[in-house]
């Protein structure tokens, strides 16, 4: 789930569930999904852009293949529109935005990532969806996760669009105010917001921890100057917490085999105890790393 361009890891058990819930509600919501200076006439085809790229997936990846061999193969059998023309390599491709939202419904997976990378057939794939089913779910778990949210931030985590997603907004959520905005939360969960603790401590999350990935953006980091640095547009860092706010960013870099490196940069000073508690806590990056020591430098 997400506009990420990378791979997702899902639980195989909802797979059959997901594929639908993931399937674009109208042609205006698939549209959004796969706006692209590179395919201007392609956007238009909506629907039929997923429904012949998944297709064409289905058709192609029946066995393991190297990524660039599947692309190739896909992109010669979906609408023209679909493709555009790679200086680079000569040859027409398929846009990526249509091929990345296209993978699950075609019944693909990532077998190896890098250089070599493969893709495969899932076993025992769900079938390819002809229509949404179970959005209002898939809305809900985005609130219970990442709210309280609007339709407007759904509809940017999924790429699509927020008309759409005020269409299909599910019954049985709260109404409440954030900074004088309305947001929705499943009732289930007000009681656990208005009773929260304020957090404390500290911990260093990746750049692809799920609080960032919300799309709340000026709620989690207000300094849109911050936001440039906790979000790039290629090689986003790691984010330091303190008290549950974002107080910085950091980066890890491995030393050797036994040590890994990491460079905190906050946005304010830094107390000598809040020091060794993030000393303390990038411990932790190390143990994750699967190396005995690390070392912090402070900018």
């Amino acid at each position: 789930m997400g506009r990420a361009r990378a791979p997702h890891l899902h639980r195989r058990a909802d797979l059959a569930a997901l594929v639908k819930q993931l399937w674009p509600v109208s042609d205006t919501d698939a549209t959004a999904r796969i706006q692209s200076g590179q395919i201007p006439e392609g956007m238009k085809l909506g629907l039929a852009a997923f429904t012949a790229t998944a297709a064409a997936f289905r058709k192609v990846v029946t066995t393991s293949m190297p990524r660039g061999e599947a692309s190739t193969e896909v992109s010669k059998r979906v609408p023209r529109e679909l493709t555009y023309e790679c200086r680079g390599c000569e040859a027409r491709h398929i846009a990526g935005n249509v091929w990345q939202h296209s993978g699950l419904a075609g019944g693909v997976q990532v077998e190896s990532r890098g250089r070599d990378a493969t893709l495969g057939p899932i076993p025992d794939a769900p079938p390819q969806p002809t229509e949404n089913a179970g959005i209002g779910d898939l809305i809900t778990t985005y609130l219970r996760f990442l709210g309280p949210a609007s339709p407007a931030d759904v509809a940017k985590y999924l790429g699509g669009s927020a008309t759409e997603m005020k269409r299909v907004w599910p019954a049985g959520l709260a109404e409440v105010t954030v900074d004088g905005r309305k947001r929705w939360l499943p009732e289930s969960e007000l009681a656990a917001l208005t009773k929260a603790a304020p957090p404390s401590g500290v911990r260093l999350i990746p750049g692809m921890d799920p609080l960032l990935q919300a799309r709340d953006r000026d709620l989690v980091v207000p300094d849109r100057g911050q936001q440039k640095e906790v979000w790039r547009i290629i090689g986003n860092p790691g984010a330091l917490l303190l008290d549950g706010e974002i107080a910085g960013v950091w980066r890890a870099k491995m030393a050797g085999r036994k040590r890994v490196d990491l460079t905190v940069t906050s946005f304010g000073p830094l107390p000598a105890p809040r020091r060794k508690q993030i000393e303390a806590e990038a411990a932790e990056v190390a143990r994750g790393r699967g190396v005995p020591e690390a070392a912090v430098a402070f900018e």
